[in-house]
């Protein structure tokens, strides 16, 4: 028992070593060069455990994305401002729409491994300065390079994206079946942060969680 505990206190503390280093280190090391005039405002929304990135809606961005409408979301609509985008864990993300329908099944997948999910909503105006909401922005060579990033989370069929049947919290929002697989290392919030990398940005090192994310963008953004 003693061992057992030694071992518990030792993998704590590495976790803990580990997600220090993951905020403090630089991703990557060095800036990259300015790539023009940042024209295109990104957001990062966050809550407790989970980020998501906000594009802003323009013509071009509908075009990238119009499978989006024939899933009958409204991209069209005047009060369309943002399509948020989020990658997780298929378990966790379809069967927790709220923390009080959280299930012991879903977590364990969510700690080990899981298929993954693309999570897609239609949203109008944010507020900004929030705590919750960070805006960058980028350049438009930048913005093209985060849509194809966004875009190849999607699996693809010969008919386009995989939309998954009666899954959605709302009218406003969809899930498809997503690439690459779900743990507790490899989540959500490194998703975020490796978008957040294409388009030029810089994270930490690791970031499995939101807060570290909002420090090492704090950081070097």
């Amino acid at each position: 028992m003693r061992k057992l505990g030694h071992f518990l206190a030792m993998l704590i503390v590495a976790v803990v070593l580990a997600g220090l280093l993951g905020t403090l280190v630089p991703r990557p090391l060095w800036p990259a060069a300015a790539a023009g005039e940042g024209t295109r405002h990104i957001l990062v929304l966050r809550n407790p455990i989970h980020t998501d990135i906000a594009i802003p809606v323009d013509d071009g961005v509908r075009r990238r994305f119009h499978f989006l409408a024939d899933a009958g979301l409204p991209i069209d609509a005047p009060s369309a401002r943002y399509l948020v985008f989020g990658w997780g864990g298929r378990a966790f993300y379809l069967e927790t729409p709220t923390w009080s329908e959280l299930k012991a099944v879903p977590v364990l997948k969510a700690l080990t491994v899981d298929a993954s999910v693309m999570h897609v909503d239609v949203a109008g105006a944010v507020l900004e300065p929030h705590p919750d909401v960070a805006g960058f922005d980028i350049d438009g060579e930048h913005f093209s390079a985060l849509l194809d990033y966004i875009a190849a989370s999607f699996q693809q069929r010969p008919n386009g994206p995989v939309v998954i049947d009666n899954a959605g919290y709302s009218r406003f929002d969809r899930f498809y079946e997503a690439n690459g697989h779900f743990n507790a290392l490899v989540g959500c919030n490194t998703w975020t942060a490796a978008g957040l990398r294409t388009a030029g940005l810089r994270t930490g090192w690791w970031n499995p969680l939101p807060v570290s994310l909002w420090w090492s963008m704090g950081l070097y953004d």
